[in-house]
């Protein structure tokens, strides 16, 4: 028993690993573009740029703050979240995939607000004039488990009780 919950939560570090890994070779890519060319905005199709800017709110640039304060502060509920996130993880067997994308992506995301104090965002998806929020490959596994959660919890746990 104790060797197969061993083996689950090593699979659970290699999952978060794996996502951490990715998010930070790509963001290691485009700096390294942007300390060749001083900066990126490189066109790759129709759809989609990438352009390097630092965000250092949350996801999507939302909460974006002057103040030192509040960026610690931000980045204080960052960590207090992803205890709680880890918490879940170990105390219950729902969604844990999820969760765990969502972990690897605000790891990621979390160690750039600590190392660079802010994040690197690069991924520009737009249509004509309109553009979306520029975001990373972290803000993908984040946002991807979220609403897969949301999902999960709105409409098949909502089949379940009307079985």
């Amino acid at each position: 028993m104790l060797k197969y919950n061993f083996r689950k939560i090593l699979l659970n570090i290699f999952i978060v690993f794996i996502i951490f890994v990715f998010d930070r070779l790509s963001k290691l890519y485009v700096l390294n573009l942007a300390t060749t060319d001083q900066f990126v905005n490189i066109y790759l199709n129709q759809f989609v740029n990438l352009h390097l800017i630092w965000n250092t709110g949350i996801g999507f640039g939302l909460l974006s703050f002057d103040s030192s304060f509040y960026y610690n502060l931000v980045t204080f509920l960052i960590i207090l979240l992803n205890i709680i996130i880890l918490i879940i993880i170990f105390r219950s067997n729902r969604y844990k995939s999820l969760l765990l994308m969502i972990l690897g992506g605000s790891f990621g995301n979390l160690f750039d607000r600590i190392y660079y104090n802010a994040v690197p965002d690069f991924i520009d998806l737009h249509y004509n004039d309109f553009h979306w929020f520029i975001f990373n490959i972290a803000d993908i596994f984040i946002t991807i488990g979220i609403l897969c959660l949301i999902f999960a919890e709105l409409i098949l746990n909502k089949q379940k009780k009307d079985i």
